[in-house]
């Protein structure tokens, strides 16, 4: 239960992050947030506590907007852990840069794409086109909706005002 998912919103109501039930409760408890929508109650020795689904912080926070991390993993699940070049599931999978960082290729979202070992050898130092492959879809910078949607999965029902999906 206190690994449930919380949306947090920065304290203009705009989606910042998600964290688990357990740091919502723990922010609130210090008075650093607030329950904005709850999904029960967590009961402790002494007392009742809401237990949240979406909060929101008392303080506002600048931070890039909706900037996900430029990880490994993340390209990873954004592409679905499948090769962008064969389509294959199966085996473990890379990071391969579509344009090579010898021919000024960078480390952005749309230049790293999720790649198996088989074709990231066969690809080696050249680009898709010297090669003679092709990427099953070009890579681009997902937004903070496809982050909840990858990587949480379906949205708590209450999250969608939040999230703008009504």
């Amino acid at each position: 239960m206190l690994n449930r998912k919380v949306l947090v919103l920065n304290q203009n109501y705009e989606p910042l992050s998600i964290c688990s039930a357990k740091r919502a409760l723990v922010m609130v408890f210090l008075g650093k947030a607030e329950v904005v929508e709850e999904a029960g109650t967590v009961h402790t020795v002494s007392r009742a506590l809401p237990l949240p689904s979406v909060v929101r912080l008392w303080m506002y926070v600048h931070k890039p907007r909706n900037d996900i991390p430029l990880t490994k993993r993340n390209i990873l699940r954004r592409d679905g852990h499948r090769c962008q070049y064969c389509g294959t599931t199966q085996g473990p999978m890379t990071v391969d840069h579509v344009i090579p960082k010898d021919m000024g290729g960078k480390d952005t979202w749309e230049n790293l794409v999720c790649c198996c070992v088989r074709c990231n050898n066969r690809k080696g130092n050249r680009t898709p086109e010297q090669a003679g492959m092709r990427l099953i879809r070009p890579p681009k910078r997902p937004n903070f909706l496809y982050f909840v949607h990858t990587f949480v999965g379906e949205p708590d029902p209450s999250w969608k005002p939040y999230l703008f999906m009504d």
